[in-house]
């Protein structure tokens, strides 16, 4: 009797398989936006200058570490901790004690932090210094991004965000993670300005093209295969509707790049395999607010759309003269915003609702002001205590050399350099 009571007491309940397979999936899902950050850093790199190769990759490599470790300290507590007042969490500060379901879901928003603070990576490539760009990763993850997010997605122990009180939709982070790292990166290249030669003294740009193209498509692949993570992942359970979810986000990307290639041959341009790339990034960001509850018709529709948002929002920032080496201010800004305000537009069961525009039109706007404004601040702040731009020596010799005393291509760059000061830079 002994042993059968001891077997009945370790059969599992249907609930609690339920958790453990909600768990799993949450934990897999997290998994999968983890290693978009091979995605940001491949792309990244093969988008810059050989010379800077290693640089970009040590950004992305750090700023998950630094973030990271932020988020875990106070930024969880102000995204997810007890919210009553809708603006930020009071508890859950480098938490030691959590049910297993609640540190999956630490885990899952730790990265979702990650990947908010590494798109201004790429917007600011080549001529950011990287400690400045350290304390920037630090500062995002400890407050710009937990802050915003908590109006949102905050309220976990108990409360609700103030935008999501007003009925603001944003299912997995067009806006929230998105928009608020383009934001940021928009902020930064304000700061350190373009880089050298980018633009010729009458404002025309100068294109400066990355130094290896292949590199920059198998980072398209791997955030495209970890968007499905990011997207359906948001469920936090498995009983959600991510069929749909999937359906939704890869149309919507699919869309995109269709609808580029498209209006480029129309215009008699040629058929960019970079443009071709960021065309389903921003069809993947255009979609996440809106994946679980939009339809696939729609989901097509986004994605088109989102390939014009991108064109027109990349030439309107050249006019400007914004060196954005990725384009992240285009994909993940512009790409945010139209998606977030799509998500209003095609909610199924309720299309075309001026009143639910409304609110995600102040959504966005808050989020501009927020990531923007704080993002200036901040970025200046830096400049002027740490430093923030690469010195223009540094910016010519290529800051894998005078940041990490390492090279990307040794064996076509070594004799550019003194190998002795390497090799004294490495004891």
């Amino acid at each position: 009797m002994g042993s059968a009571q001891a077997a009945e007491a370790d059969t599992l309940t249907v609930a609690q398989l339920l958790e453990y397979q909600n768990i799993a999936w949450i934990i897999w899902g997290g998994v999968l936006v983890f290693f978009m950050q091979a995605g940001f850093a491949l792309l990244e790199s093969g988008s810059v200058r050989a010379k800077n190769a290693v640089n970009v990759m040590m950004k992305n490599y750090t700023d998950m570490c630094i973030g990271g470790l932020a988020f875990y300290l106070v930024g969880f507590g102000l995204m997810m901790g007890t919210n009553h007042s809708g603006f930020v969490g009071t508890d859950h500060f480098m938490p030691v004690a959590l049910s297993n379901m609640d540190w999956a879901l630490m885990f899952f928003q730790m990265m979702f932090a990650a990947t908010a603070v590494t798109i201004a990576s790429g917007a600011m490539a080549e001529r950011v210094s990287f400690i400045g760009y350290a304390v920037a990763a630090c500062l995002i993850c400890l407050f710009i991004y937990p802050v915003f997010a908590s109006w949102v997605w905050g309220g976990y122990f108990g409360g609700t965000g103030w935008l999501t009180e007003l009925g603001f939709i944003d299912f997995a982070g067009s806006t929230v993670v998105h928009s608020i790292g383009g934001w940021l990166a928009l902020a930064g290249i304000l700061v350190i300005g373009p880089r050298l030669g980018r633009f010729a003294p009458d404002g025309t740009p100068r294109l400066i093209a990355g130094h290896n193209m292949t590199l920059l498509a198998l980072g398209g692949f791997i955030l495209w295969f970890g968007w499905f993570g990011f997207n359906a992942g948001s469920t936090l359970s498995i009983t959600g509707n991510i069929g749909l979810i999937a359906v939704n986000t890869f149309v919507a990307a699919v869309s995109a790049v269709v609808s580029y290639m498209l209006i480029s041959r129309s215009l008699n341009k040629a058929i960019l395999l970079s443009d071709s790339v960021n065309a389903s990034l921003i069809g993947l960001v255009s979609i996440t607010a809106g994946c679980a509850t939009t339809t696939p018709v729609f989901a097509i529709i986004i994605g088109a759309v989102a390939s014009v948002v991108y064109i027109l929002s990349s030439q309107a920032l050249l006019k400007f003269k914004v060196d954005d080496v990725v384009s992240a201010v285009a994909v993940h800004g512009f790409g945010g915003a139209w998606g977030t305000l799509a998500a209003g537009l095609f909610y199924t069961g309720d299309l075309f609702n001026l009143s639910r525009l409304g609110v995600q039109a102040l959504g966005v706007g808050v989020a501009l002001g927020w990531g923007l404004g704080l993002g200036l601040v901040m970025y200046k702040l830096i400049d002027l205590s740490f430093g923030l731009k690469a010195s223009r020596l540094h910016e010519q010799r290529g800051l894998d050399y005078t940041e990490h005393a390492e090279l990307g291509y040794p064996e076509f760059q070594k004799q550019m350099f003194d190998s002795k000061s390497l090799t004294e830079r490495h004891l």
